[in-house]
């Protein structure tokens, strides 16, 4: 009981620092973990790369699997994409397997001390993220040590030892006590941990240690699997891309290559079993990649037979794009792909705005219905998003990545009070149907050119907050001037037109509610502009 309580607390010690290492990682990249995923093309060999650097830095392989699968159930991402990304994850996550067989536990206590001090008399921001990856590195390492001497007094029991050593006879049961614990751990390094516990105390040949490496590769898919229940089929099949993609290299080692495979690492560390079980996963992952990588449209296929597509279960096209809770797995990523989402909600809006003056200036009640349609996906978009955010909030973000969430809170609510409008102008347009009321020439000919100014406002401010454009955010403010100058002007016409009898009131009132909305957008476009200032001038400082 003594030696399960150990375990369990130096499994438990190494589980959180590895994920402290990992967060502090995550925050210390930031940006570079969004440049990173926006390489992503068709090319599968990129996909491998980009899969492997993500994973490097956020220390789990289970961890961008599951993003992937967010990112296919978001449909942003294809099948051939993902088989790359997951190829790379697996060659990813052995750098953890790597640092681990390392002696370096003389270490952890100075990268405690010195991450400790650090984290406590600094208010730096960046020096706290440091600090996080130096605590974290030093609780991985102290855990590691407690795990290593938990299973010391196994050696004594010659039961437990025979036991370890049947799995180089009988390897299928390797597999799947591999399998097993890194199913129940949902960590592939977490149960390569205790691996590596069990080989630096000699309790465990490598002959054994190889079957349960292979299962602890096919456990770590269960992750995956489990976050691909009740999404798209094209998420469901990412994940068993997973599982495929392993399943067929674990067979692939077993029955060809495990001889080969001993006598490399062998040679490479003769004495130190811990070495050879590190880089025996490395070499596991990286000849995977390269003798399956030519295969990858195959395994794709393959995974379409097992989740066919039958034409009465084709998905529909979704309200929300590019947001999925998977993708939380990595903040900075999901934090992009939020920014994403809520340009492309200031799209619809600007659609509900096009149809609803359409509707108004052609008398056409199918662009009124078009516009008011847009404005019920906008108001879902807002109430997602903002949700979205607010978890997002609660994740491992620096202090650059909080700020644009806040700035992202009001410009979607900006942009939600510019779908109101257009519905205001959607149903004024209705109401001027439905009683087959005319403006006057000159009225609909100033309503138009100050529409025109106040969608050119509007468009340029998301133009600006998408490439961070400052000269054209400061633009729309003048912009915004110009719109003012224009309702004043439109107001002061429109009184001479009532005075000489060639507007009717009831035209008036319509008249005179179209140039307000369309006012109060270009206040919303100025607001959104004046983020992307501030924002700027937040990063030159």
């Amino acid at each position: 009981m003594e030696i399960a309580i150990n375990l369990m607390g130096g499994l438990g010690m190494f589980l959180y620092g590895m994920n402290m290492m990992g967060d502090g990682l995550q925050k210390s990249a930031g940006t570079k973990l969004k440049r990173i995923i926006e390489l992503l093309t068709s090319n599968v060999l990129m996909g491998v790369i980009v899969g492997a650097l993500v994973t490097a830095i956020i220390q789990s392989s289970s961890a961008t699997t599951v993003m992937v699968v967010g990112f296919v159930n978001a449909g942003i991402m294809t099948l051939p994409q993902a088989i790359g990304v997951i190829m790379g994850a697996n060659i990813g996550t052995t750098i953890t397997a790597q640092l681990v067989s390392l002696d370096l536990v003389g270490l952890a206590p100075v990268a405690l001390g010195i991450g400790i001090v650090m984290y406590l008399f600094s208010s730096k921001p960046k020096v706290k993220t440091a600090a996080e990856i130096l605590i974290g590195f030093g609780i991985l390492f102290t855990g590691m040590d407690f795990m290593k001497e938990a299973v010391k007094p196994l050696a004594e029991f010659s039961g437990f030892t025979n036991a370890l050593v049947t799995f180089g006879k009988q390897p299928i049961l390797g597999v799947l006590l591999g399998f097993g614990i890194t199913a129940i751990v949902q960590s592939s390094s977490a149960s390569m941990g205790m691996l590596l516990a069990l080989s630096s105390q000699g309790l465990i040949p490598l002959s054994a240690a190889l079957p349960i490496l292979y299962g602890e590769n096919i456990g770590t898919c269960v992750t995956s699997l489990i976050s691909s229940i009740g999404a798209s089929k094209n998420a469901r099949r990412a994940a068993t891309m997973h599982l495929v993609f392993n399943i067929i290299g674990t067979l692939i080692f077993m029955l060809v290559l495990s001889k080969p495979i001993t006598m490399i690492v062998t040679n490479l560390d003769p004495t130190d079993v811990s070495r050879q079980i590190a880089n025996s996963h490395t070499l596991f992952n990286i000849i995977n990649v390269i003798v399956l990588l030519p295969f990858a449209k195959l395994i794709v296929k393959l995974t379409m037979k097992l989740i066919p597509e039958r034409e009465d279960e084709k998905e529909d096209a979704k309200t929300v794009k590019y947001i999925d809770e998977r993708m939380m797995e990595t903040p900075a990523i999901a934090l992009s792909n939020t920014f994403k989402e809520t340009l492309r909600m200031g799209d619809k809006a600007k659609t509900a705005l096009s149809n609803a003056m359409d509707g108004f200036v052609g008398k056409s009640q199918e662009k009124v219905n078009k516009s008011l349609e847009e404005e019920k996906v906008i108001n879902i978009l807002q109430k997602t998003i903002l949700n979205y955010l607010l978890k997002l909030s609660k994740t491992s973000l620096n202090n650059e990545s909080r700020e644009t969430v806040d700035e992202l809170f009001n410009t979607v609510n900006d942009i939600e009070r510019v779908g109101d409008h257009a519905e205001n102008i959607a149903e004024l347009a209705a109401s001027a149907i439905e009683k087959d009321l005319k403006l006057s020439k000159e009225g609909t000919e100033e309503l138009i050119e100050m529409y025109n100014k106040v969608m050119e406002a509007y468009s340029s401010a998301l133009e600006c907050m998408k490439n961070s454009d400052i000269d054209l955010a400061c633009r729309v403010i003048k912009m915004e001037e110009q719109v003012d100058i224009m309702e004043k002007r439109c107001r002061k016409n429109h009184m001479n037109r009532l005075n000489s009898s060639s507007c009717t009131i009831d035209t008036g009132v319509i008249y005179l509610d179209l140039i307000s909305n369309l006012e109060r957008i270009s206040d919303h476009a100025v607001n959104i502009a004046e983020r992307v200032i501030k924002g700027n001038n937040k990063q030159l400082a």
